[in-house]
């Protein structure tokens, strides 16, 4: 097994704050109806890439938006939880699974619409 490399220190220096929406667990009403969770914003940090040309290019699951972005963070976010930074909001679409190398989480971000608008 390889040694594990700890890049939380670089992360540090070079993270940024963005805003990560989590939905709280819904419930049925008395009278049948689904009422979904609140969002609740969390704030975390990481380091927010763009794709490089070759990221672009050879992408295994179709191409990639110049948009879209890559997210290194210590924290835990799940495949189709928004993110927003600098007004911008993303769905999470992608986790590579780097936890038997690194203290660090590697996520694919697509663009998710208008720059403007609200989660």
């Amino acid at each position: 097994m390889p040694e594990m490399m700890s890049f939380k220190s670089l992360l540090d220096q070079y993270s940024v704050p963005f805003t990560a929406y989590a939905a709280g667990d819904g419930h049925w009403t008395d009278g049948g109806d689904w009422e979904p969770g609140v969002i609740a914003p969390v704030e975390m940090t990481g380091v927010i890439l763009p794709f490089s040309d070759d990221d672009l290019r050879y992408a295994e699951n179709g191409t990639y938006s110049v948009k879209d972005r890559k997210i290194l963070t210590v924290y835990s976010v799940v495949e189709g939880q928004k993110v927003r930074y600098k007004n911008t909001t993303y769905t999470v679409q992608n986790f590579k699974d780097l936890s038997e190398y690194t203290d660090v989480n590697a996520y694919i971000a697509r663009w998710a619409g208008n720059e403007s608008s609200d989660n």
